[in-house]
């Protein structure tokens, strides 16, 4: 008696969904170190401007550990959990970890914001 081969499951092909998710995550991912950005910020250095929320939604859906989550904040500079939460103490705690001051839940953007080197990126060797 012959034996059927198994069937092949097809190989998934990355969306343009994944694709946008994965360049929020990379945007996310380049803010250095004591800097932060706004959700609309983020989403045009990933190309998506206009899609702030689609910026938060990629950060629900990341690792939270490997991804510096913490340095994305509402565009008047809030944290955007709400005050007393979880997110919102660990937002808190992690940032002025790294010397950023946050007071009464907001980070002074004018001091703090992460302005990208556009001639840097593009032409740095």
């Amino acid at each position: 008696m012959a034996t059927r081969p198994a069937k092949r499951e097809p190989i998934p092909q990355p969306t343009a969904a994944d694709a946008a998710l994965a360049r929020i995550r990379a945007a996310v991912a380049a803010i250095p170190r004591g800097r932060v950005a706004s959700y609309g910020q983020v989403a045009t250095n990933a190309g998506l401007k206009g899609r702030a929320r689609l910026v938060g939604f990629a950060l629900r859906e990341a690792d939270g550990a490997k991804l510096p989550w913490h340095r994305v904040l509402r565009a008047s500079g809030h944290i955007a959990f709400p005050p007393g939460s979880r997110g919102y103490d660990e937002q808190c705690r992690r940032l002025k970890r790294e010397g950023v001051p946050v007071s009464r839940g907001r980070v002074d953007l004018r001091s703090f914001t992460w302005e990208r080197d556009l001639d840097a990126a593009l032409w740095k060797p």
